[in-house]
């Protein structure tokens, strides 16, 4: 099984305490980094980095809009130029 390692920024953490968005800003700021660990796991190559198992180049983002309980949240599903990515 893989592991994630999360990073939050403080401004998620009051927004959690103090705001009614802070459950979705959270959800999206944690999905969109398990999609980039997931698109680095997939290639085989973290962004910028030059090796010889790396299989595809990235080449931006896609914006989705992905409605739940929390509310809407704004995803980044990275895209490559070869090939294509899955969840």
């Amino acid at each position: 099984m893989t592991q994630y390692q999360i990073t939050l920024d403080s401004e998620i953490l009051q927004h959690i305490f103090t705001g009614d968005d802070g459950m979705a800003k959270l959800m999206e700021q944690v999905l969109n980094q398990v999609l980039n660990a997931q698109v680095t796991e997939q290639i085989q190559a973290e962004p910028y980095e030059r090796t010889k198992e790396r299989q595809a180049y990235r080449n931006g983002f896609r914006l989705r809009t992905m409605n739940t309980r929390v509310g809407a949240l704004e995803l980044q599903v990275p895209r490559l130029r070869s090939g294509q990515f899955s969840t």
